[in-house]
């Protein structure tokens, strides 16, 4: 997700849209070839934040909601001796702070991470965060990351920060891959809500991006996409094409891996994101794309009414 360094808020509490469960109960990750996500609310206790999280006057309200799903997913899910894949964007960042403060306050020891930016490698060092590469471990304990848009499946959208590469590399070698958000991220089907990222080699990028545009998944049954050069910073996604100024004239944005990203817009939801993501993946000029398909075990949501949780049934 886009990065502003500054994230969340909002007291957790216990929510549930369905039936509520003690926290003791312990909920199995089922694998079907037909998955089914519900949502789930722990009982997180009454209106009590999450340690050292503090009203601070400087985050926005949104921002309030992105530091508890930070903070709580850092809580439930980090543990002493660990290796932690530490995400990328607002919400990741909270993650990352709240490592940090665990370390320094001696309730986590041994911990190792391994960021998913540049940008996440140097507040992880600002924060004394002990750092390592998938080259010195490759098996990841847990991958705390964002998502720029959830559907009720767990997939999710991801690299509008522009770290999509290095994020799927990291949380694809996680045993434990945890999405935190807030609601404005769920939706109900992957595509309009939020344009998907797709990393390329610069090399004759403009062909890469019409024959992107044109794949079968992405123009079956009149389905339209339309993909967008990411232009300027590439911690921030394109504009949607009609709001696109025509006399800009910006350089391609550059990632981490010296690539160029392809923003893909639908106007309807992806039908089958798992064979767009296969399609995608198959091309030439394609590095990787922001599709993370049957990757999330759970997602930590932060909504006007407190924390709560989508899992697996």
């Amino acid at each position: 997700e886009p990065t502003n360094h500054l994230a969340s808020g909002g007291a957790p509490t216990s929510r549930s849209l369905g039936t509520r469960q003690p926290l003791s109960c312990s909920i199995g990750i089922g694998v079907a070839s037909c998955v089914v996500c519900y949502y789930f609310c722990m009982s997180l206790g009454s209106s009590k934040r999450p340690r050292d999280a503090d009203d601070n006057p400087e985050l926005s309200a949104s921002d309030k909601l992105k530091r508890d799903v930070g903070y709580r997913a850092v809580d439930d899910h980090v543990h002493s001796g660990m290796v932690v894949g530490l995400g990328t964007g607002s919400t990741a960042y909270f993650a990352v702070e709240r490592i940090g403060q665990k370390l320094a306050a001696g309730e986590l020891t041994g911990i190792q991470g391994i960021p998913t930016s540049v940008r996440t490698e140097e507040h992880a060092r600002s924060l004394k965060i002990p750092l390592i590469t998938l080259d010195d471990q490759e098996c990841v304990d847990v991958c705390i990351d964002g998502a720029d848009a959830v559907c009720p499946a767990l997939n999710l959208i991801k690299g509008g920060g522009g770290a999509l590469l290095r994020e799927k590399m990291v949380a694809c070698r996680a045993k434990k891959f945890i999405a935190i958000v807030d609601e404005s991220k769920l939706c109900k089907g992957l595509g309009p809500s939020f344009p998907l990222p797709v990393e390329i080699t610069p090399f004759c990028w403009k062909r890469t991006m019409s024959s992107i545009a044109q794949l079968p998944s992405l123009t079956s049954n009149n389905f339209v996409c339309t993909p967008v050069l990411r232009t300027g910073s590439v911690t921030k996604p394109s504009q949607r094409p009609q709001d696109i100024n025509g006399s800009a004239t910006l350089e391609p944005a550059v990632t981490d891996n010296g690539n160029y990203i392809i923003d893909l817009f639908f106007t309807i939801p992806l039908i089958n994101p798992a064979v767009v993501a296969r399609e995608l993946k198959q091309m030439v000029g394609v590095v990787e794309h922001g599709l993370f398909c049957d990757m999330a075990a759970e997602a930590i949501v932060a909504g006007k009414d407190g924390v709560y949780k989508m899992i697996h049934e």
